[in-house]
């Protein structure tokens, strides 16, 4: 079901383990006087040893009877033992690393377990890039549960993707012994219509009995969420207001609080939890969307725990919402999310309750990771030649390919709608501004913070291209462009000018996808992922080297907003409120309806 050394199902080693507990077989590991944070009852208990056979638990107590000759012992005295840190929702291309590397960075952080929802590789590549990502995954100690993509593409009618997910592929992927569930169900507008294959794929999970995950990202706690949760939907990670979350957790959903890279909701939605005394079993810590650099400056869950603490929820909920939390959302409580008898020997060695710097890690009995470096090799892995061929555009030759005619050609300006950014925030707002018109063409206006945004099919050669104007990214001067644009992917590029924005355009057309930055004809930053155009197959620290070399060239160019390609990278999210620009033209996402660029 997961990744695993030689750890056996609980049916096959029971009575094992019984034998070990009662000191008839001897552990092969016995971790000896540690404080163990215990989240079954959320308490510590001070000189407790835990002894481990065949990479499960088989006592927690006094071991001393369980040790032999061959018994490796571990001093943990003065240290915290907890169990292994799971992420509830995670998109790994969004490190724009493989699974290999990934979990290089985030295992000696004490991150043993992830459910990866990899829709970014399934809009490029289907459920081929899924079986890739897989079989890279399986090399790593990293335990990686897959939820299939549900919404391939995002928003059925409103763009182009490289791939299509229907029910009928879901059921199939059930059957996968990576697959634990399905992957976020962002089509709730289909959930509340009734459309059929959305609750065709829903009641295909449901049937298999695996796990539901949400994306209900509307400031609605009546009729609509209960309705999203009644046809199956388990968790959400889609609140940015407390008064959401409150009530998802109120109507029994895993209410999934989130802080990656960009979207730090954190400080405003673990408001639900330190402004209400409520019980917080439905309550997961979760990254979403994290940048490789923040992964080796900050760290994975262990830097959200320590920003959970700082917002004022008390550590040992926190742990729990890392660990047994997500482990009984995802109904894996009996293997996964607690240092108790029978379960998977995961688990991480602690300095401290505040900082909570990781020492040590094990995984299914085995030390993986010790001071912040991983421990054992990872056999190599290459991602099939037509995972590295993606970007299906030629090169642009010309400005014509960015031009926006103006309905009155000889006027001197024009009132369009533009989508304005939320710096650190998923949302955007729709605004209404008036902008010049040069030679019967819109242009964009540093002075008021307004770029230019193409969006080009790069899938399947269609040549639907998707025009308009973003506000809120503080550039005066230069172009920025990526492929790592959701959840389509296709080649986002915006700037102030046409010159740069071609020359950002065609600096990942010929490298096959990625980022790029421009200013006056010169590329200052280029970040190659030819991956999918989403992934490199450099090492984490390599990339987010070349990660901070574009945050420096984005401030170069005037951008003081956190990780801006990140927040770039959702203006063609179709399943986000307010004003989304797709390849197939601007969105209203409250509506569900394409709108006109210029307004009365």
């Amino acid at each position: 079901m997961y990744n695993c050394f030689e750890t056996k199902t609980l049916a096959k080693v029971g009575r094992y383990l019984t034998a070990v507990a009662l000191g008839q077989k001897k552990a092969q590991l016995v971790i000896r006087g540690a404080k163990l944070v215990n989240v079954c009852t959320c308490e510590i208990q001070d000189n407790m040893d835990v002894a481990v056979a065949h990479g499960r638990i088989a006592l927690v107590g006094d071991a001393s009877h369980c040790i032999g000759d061959e018994t490796t012992i571990v001093d943990a005295a003065g240290r915290y033992l907890a169990p292994g840190f799971l992420d509830g929702h995670i998109h790994v291309e969004s490190s724009m690393l493989g699974v290999g590397e990934y979990a290089r960075a985030v295992v000696p952080r004490g991150t043993t377990g992830i459910y990866m929802d990899p829709h970014e590789i399934c809009n490029v590549l289907g459920l081929d890039g899924v079986k890739h990502m897989i079989e890279d995954a399986a090399r790593t100690p990293l335990k990686a549960m897959v939820t299939t993509p549900s919404c391939v593409p995002a928003v059925p009618g409103f763009e182009d993707t490289g791939a299509e997910i229907l029910a009928r592929d879901v059921e199939e992927t059930m059957s996968w012994d990576a697959v634990v569930g399905l992957g976020e169900m962002m089509n709730f507008p289909g959930i509340l219509s009734g459309e059929a294959n959305a609750h065709d794929e829903v009641a295909a999970t449901l049937a298999a009995n695996k796990v539901v995950t949400g994306h209900y990202s509307v400031p609605d706690t009546g009729a609509g969420l209960n309705a999203y949760i009644a046809s199956g939907v388990s968790c959400c990670h889609e609140s940015t207001r407390a008064e959401d979350a409150l009530e998802k957790i109120r109507r029994g959903m895993y209410a999934m609080i989130r802080e990656g890279s960009a979207w730090h909701d954190l400080a405003e939605v673990s408001r639900a939890v330190t402004e209400n005394d409520i019980d917080t079993r439905f309550v997961c810590l979760v990254s979403d969307d994290t940048h490789p650099h923040t992964l080796i400056e900050n760290g994975h869950l262990d830097h959200i725990l320590r920003r959970a603490v700082a917002e004022g929820i008390e550590p040992l909920r926190a742990l729990q919402m890392v660990t047994i939390n997500t482990a009984t959302c995802f109904r894996m409580q009996h293997d996964l999310g607690s240092v108790t008898p029978g379960k998977c020997a995961d688990f991480v060695l602690l300095d401290d309750l505040t900082n909570f710097r990781v020492a040590d890690v094990f995984i299914d009995g085995h030390h993986v990771a010790s001071e912040g470096r991983l421990l054992m090799d990872m056999k190599p892995y290459q991602y099939p030649r037509g995972d590295l061929n993606s970007v299906h555009l030629d090169k642009l030759q010309n400005t014509e390919h960015l031009a926006i005619p103006a309905s009155k050609p000889d006027a001197d300006t024009v009132r369009v709608r533009v989508i304005e950014i939320v710096p650190a925030r998923v949302g955007t707002v729709e605004k209404f501004i008036d902008l010049p018109i040069q030679n019967g063409l819109i242009e964009a206006d540093p002075d008021q913070d307004v770029l230019k945004a193409v969006v080009f099919e790069r899938h399947k050669r269609t040549g639907r291209t998707g025009l308009g104007f973003v506000k809120g990214f503080g550039i005066r001067n230069g172009a920025m462009a990526s492929t790592v644009a959701h959840d389509a992917h296709n080649l986002l590029v915006i700037g102030s000018n046409d010159q740069d924005m071609i020359l950002a355009a065609n600096t990942l057309i010929e490298s096959g996808g990625g980022m790029c930055i421009v200013h006056n004809g010169k590329v200052l930053g280029h970040v190659a992922l030819p991956i999918a155009g989403l992934m490199s197959e450099d090492s984490a620290e390599q990339v987010a080297a070349k990660v901070a070399a574009m945050d420096d060239a984005w401030r170069k160019l005037g951008s003081t907003i956190a990780s801006p390609f990140m927040t770039m990278a959702l203006i063609p999210l179709a399943c986000l409120p307010e004003l989304r620009l797709t390849n197939r033209g601007l969105v209203d996402c409250r509506t569900f309806k394409f709108v006109g660029l210029e307004t009365e």
